[in-house]
């Protein structure tokens, strides 16, 4: 578990040392459109930027501690030939909005002492977009994902550097297997940039047909699974299987070699994108009610429209079974899935209320179907938010023989869709009942920042104790990780409300009697 920490300023931790300096100011920068009814106020941009910019250490490390800067590596530093890769095979996932790499690599200590220390290179200019990194043992998938850091030696270098530490120094000529996996956000470009309403979509995809690494690769394979075998372009000269292309096997593969190739291929799907995301989670102890609200900023990312939107088209292509519909882009609906027993849902954006939406619910699950004003085409926006509630006990359990309290939530739900979804950014807010202390907690994904604040509502004294968690570059599979909150809620904390309430209704009183009290009557003698 982590604890809280005791200033804003020292709540980020070591995921936000995987953005270079030009990322950073980007996030800063990110667009938070005004809602007339939220509560939210969003920090200045001086703020935000001299806030991010500051070093943290390791994600799982107590926010207590100090915190250690990024490490930074001298101009000419090149990674330490201490390893070879001797078999690697690298596989590359096209068949959802966003790109997903999984790459097995066999590799060998060619150093004449233990070592431990790898390093995984990416260009400069794809580093901000790096989401999920995990690198674990393969023969070992259940044991915990490695320590990895990014560490660089010029902030504007055309490449950057994650290093990760093996938990076992590798003897002189041992070998080990291992597993590398990430996603990479905003890096399919649709070629034509610009379509017609009902003509399809085309996403383009560069890449290295030579998988990036800081050592010499004795072999090595690339894999491309693509969603569909309607693929007009492509080169590098891969061995074709529908809808799988295979680049290799090479041989001898010196480091940070790279063989340029590309592919372009059918995808008449929305590139479905949340800039930023803002998720309440707000715990009520008395009214045993935890109730979520979401508010979207989101954007298809797929080809505009080179003409304007004709609504007859929509209209008549919306007649058709899905089956038979011509086929677009747009974004047409989102499906949400939620827990068993949620309740009372609502569906608001910039105008209001909006009716185009469907709740299911029964014991076993519960889903809510929504359906934006407008189909939303490439380069279009939508923001909206939405908002349900769900009994606490689902979610709270009491430590027996003690005030300690164990808050089990989803760090993410939203959208599932089957294109996917992808998170530039997420800040969770997690807002405890007025009282709670010693607030610690335990986190899926790697986070940015971690803040601690207080938020004031109804009949409220001091505040209610909250914790705010942002994170970046996530999809929607982050779905199935939850948060783990931990905080001590004496039960004379529970009292707080209720005797400010009584005390208030009783100062009412008192005034109303001593103002009846007063002779306000003009004197005789006047």
């Amino acid at each position: 578990m982590k604890s809280m920490p005791t200033l804003s300023s020292s709540g980020l931790k070591s995921y936000l040392s995987q953005f270079s300096e030009n990322s950073l100011l980007r996030l800063a920068s990110l667009p938070r459109p005004h809602w007339p009814y939220s509560t939210m106020k969003p920090s200045s941009l001086l703020t935000a930027c001299l806030s991010l910019l500051i070093s943290a250490q390791v994600a799982e490390s107590n926010l207590t501690q100090p915190l250690s800067s990024r490490q930074i590596l001298p101009h000419n530093f090149k990674p330490p030939q201490n390893f070879k890769n001797v078999n690697l095979i690298r596989t590359v996932n096209l068949e959802k909005g966003y790109v997903k790499e999984n790459i097995n690599v066999l590799i060998e200590n060619t150093a004449s002492s233990d070592q431990d220390e790898y390093y995984i290179p990416f260009r400069g200019d794809l580093i901000g977009k790096i989401g999920g990194l995990e690198v674990r043992d393969k023969k070992n998938p259940h044991t915990s994902a490695f320590v990895q850091e990014l560490v660089e030696y010029d902030t504007y270098s055309s490449t950057q550097y994650y290093r990760f530490t093996l938990p076992t120094p590798l003897a002189p000529s041992a070998q080990q297997t291992i597993s590398i996996s990430y996603h990479i956000l905003s890096s399919l470009k649709p070629l034509p940039a610009e379509i017609n309403q009902q003509d399809k979509q085309y996403l383009r995809y560069a890449f290295s047909t030579y998988c990036p690494s800081a050592y010499l690769t004795q072999k090595q394979k690339t894999k491309i699974k693509l969603p569909t075998t309607d693929i007009p372009d492509f080169t590098g000269g891969p061995e074709r299987q529908g809808s799988l292309f295979t680049y290799g096997p090479y041989e001898n593969i010196p480091p940070g070699a790279e063989q340029d190739a590309s592919v372009r291929y059918e995808f008449t799907k929305p590139l479905t994108h949340a800039t930023l995301l803002e998720r309440d989670i707000e715990v009520s102890h008395w009214g045993g009610n935890l109730a979520t609200e979401e508010r979207y900023w989101l954007t298809n990312k797929g080809a505009h429209l080179a003409n304007h939107f004709s609504r007859v088209l929509y209209a008549a292509s919306n007649q058709y079974q899905p089956q038979y519909s011509p086929p677009t882009s747009a974004l047409k609906g989102l499906n949400v899935p939620l827990k068993a027993g949620s309740l009372n849902p609502y569906f608001t954006d910039d105008i209001g209320n909006v009716s185009t939406s469907r709740f299911r619910s029964n014991p076993r699950e519960a889903n809510l179907e929504l359906m934006p004003r407008y189909p939303i085409f490439g380069g279009w926006n939508y923001n909206f938010r939405v908002g349900w509630d769900a009994n606490l006990k689902d979610f709270l359990r009491k430590v027996k023989g003690s005030n300690e309290y164990v808050l089990k939530v989803p760090f993410l739900e939203g959208p599932k869709m089957s294109e996917g979804v992808s998170y530039e950014k997420v800040e969770l807010k997690i807002i405890l009942p007025e009282g709670a202390t010693n607030v610690q907690y335990e986190s899926p994904v790697p986070l940015v920042a971690v803040e601690k604040s207080t938020h004031r509502t109804f009949m409220d004294t001091l505040g209610r104790t909250t914790l705010t968690l942002t994170a970046m570059n996530l999809i929607d599979e982050s779905r199935d990780t939850d948060l783990v909150v931990t905080y001590d809620y004496p039960l004379i904390a529970g009292f707080r409300k209720p005797v400010t309430i009584f005390l208030g209704v009783i100062s009412v009183f008192a005034a109303a009697w001593s103002i009846s009290r007063l002779d306000v009557s003009i004197g005789k003698g006047l």
